[in-house]
Parts: C-alpha cells; sequence; structure tokens
C-alpha cells in the first residue's frame, strides 16, 4: 500500500493560479481539468501571494505557479509585482510563468504589456498569452499550461524545469531595456 500511495503521489501536478480579480480563474482550472493528460492535476486559486499557512507553517507543494495579467487593468500587473516579492527568485526557474489576457484589446497601453515582458524576462520565464473571451481560447491555454506543469514537475524523461526554464524564457529587445 504505501509504494502505491506514492506512485500515486508521484503523478500528481500541483498548478498555482493567481489572479488579483479571480474572473477568469475557475474558467482556466475547469479548463485543465477537462484536458486528456496521463497524469493527476490539482489546480489551486490564491488572488494573491503569500498563501496562508496551512497546517504547522508547511506550504502545499507547487509545481507551477502561474501569475495571469489582464492588461486591460493596471491593479492586475501591480498586484502580480506585489506577489512576486514572497516569491524565491531560484524557485522561478522552469516553476513560474506569466499568462496575459487582453493583449489584443486596443486600448491597452503599450508600456503595460512592455512592463510585463521585463517582468518576464527578469524572472527568465515564459509569458503566454491567452484569448479569454472565447472557450477556444481557454482550452488552448490550459493545454499549453499542461505542458509547462508535464515538464516542472519531472514527468518528461530528459526534460528538467531548469532547461525547460532556458528555452522557454523571455527576452526583451536591448533597445526597449533603456526605456
Amino acid at each position: 500500500c504505501c509504494v502505491w500511495c506514492c506512485v500515486i503521489l508521484l503523478w500528481c501536478c500541483v498548478v498555482q493560479l493567481v489572479e488579483a480579480e479571480m474572473e477568469l480563474q475557475g474558467r482556466l482550472a475547469e479548463a485543465i481539468l477537462l484536458q486528456d493528460k496521463d497524469f493527476n492535476t490539482n489546480v489551486r486559486m490564491a488572488r494573491s501571494l503569500p498563501l496562508p499557512v496551512q497546517g504547522e507553517g508547511s506550504r502545499p507543494r507547487i509545481d507551477l505557479l502561474v501569475f495571469i495579467v489582464n492588461l486591460r487593468r493596471e491593479s492586475s500587473l501591480s498586484s502580480v509585482e506585489s506577489s512576486l516579492r514572497h516569491v524565491d527568485q531560484g524557485y522561478c526557474l522552469g516553476k513560474l510563468c506569466f499568462l496575459a489576457t487582453e493583449a489584443r484589446c486596443g486600448s491597452v497601453p503599450p508600456e503595460r504589456l512592455a512592463s510585463l515582458r521585463k517582468l518576464a524576462a527578469a524572472h527568465c520565464c515564459p509569458l503566454l498569452f491567452m484569448e479569454s473571451q472565447s472557450a477556444a481560447g481557454v482550452s488552448t491555454a490550459a493545454q499549453r499550461l499542461l505542458s509547462l506543469l508535464k515538464v516542472s514537475a519531472g514527468l518528461v524523461p530528459g526534460a528538467t524545469a531548469l532547461y525547460l526554464s532556458t528555452l522557454t524564457h523571455c527576452t526583451v529587445p536591448s533597445n526597449t531595456l533603456t526605456d
């Protein structure tokens, strides 16, 4: 029985979604859980970090931390920036990503997108974009997150979270770094 329990725990991955407004988290969590996959997935949701302490000062294991940023709202980006202060920089490598919504909206200031790109580049993390208005867009984002989750949880032989981080991190063109 003990060996079986260990196998079950090894094949269970945890993704933590963080979004200040929590508008999209429920739909994205449901889409993640509905995807076909060969491992169990737990989805946790929070408005911000740090997470409340559970039990005797322990934190839950998190395989992938996803910050959702609604580019239409300045408060969304500000919330992510304040939550990032509670994340160890070493943890970011391969276990953290940013998911931007509303990037196609014409009313989004280009400076906000540039700030998000710089934030992702500074943490060597991928920056994904999602079409949140359609079910297909949410489903596609869920598939992309599950691909990252599988690697960050160590379920892909020969691939590590650190290796993934070097392949997928966001880069900022040098001419925008001086702005």
